[in-house]
């Protein structure tokens, strides 16, 4: 995951942290997935503004339109980046839950990523975070293209 607190832990304990989460997601997949679920922030912007998460691929087209309120002069710099991560775990939530054989995977340094059935990895963080940043690419668009290979 991308939490700025955690970079310093983890420049410390790099290969512990990546091995101790892999281990936890062969052991408990759905633990982790429900950890990686909970996207707090994410939520509590979305129902703001009307929108309850529902982890349907529905959800995520209705993220896409809403309005980019966290881009605007008004937007909490320090927000930006834990809402980048929300939104990329929340994309990976959907994928894994709808998608079949889709499911959480570790990369070495310890990001989590979604494995397609197909082989292919999604970094669904940094799709995240460019969304917020930037509105692109969608995240209904990242799910088709998982939902279709």
């Amino acid at each position: 995951m991308n939490i700025p607190f955690l970079d310093n832990w983890r420049r410390r304990h790099g290969e512990e942290h990546a091995a101790t989460l892999l281990a936890a997601v062969e052991s408990d997949p759905e633990g982790v997935a429900e950890l990686l679920s909970e996207c707090e922030l994410l939520r509590a912007r979305a129902g703001q503004s009307g929108l309850q998460l529902d982890d349907s691929p529905e959800s995520l087209e209705a993220l896409d339109q809403l309005p980019p309120r966290w881009r605007g002069s008004t937007a909490d710099p320090e927000e930006l980046p834990w809402l980048g991560n929300d939104a990329g775990l929340y994309l990976g939530t959907v994928i894994v839950k709808t998608v079949p054989g889709a499911v959480w995977d570790v990369w070495p340094e310890g990001q989590p990523v979604v494995r397609l059935e197909s082989g292919r990895e999604i970094d669904v963080v940094e799709v995240g975070g460019d969304w917020v940043a930037t509105g692109a690419p969608e995240l209904s668009q990242v799910y088709a293209e998982a939902a279709e290979a």
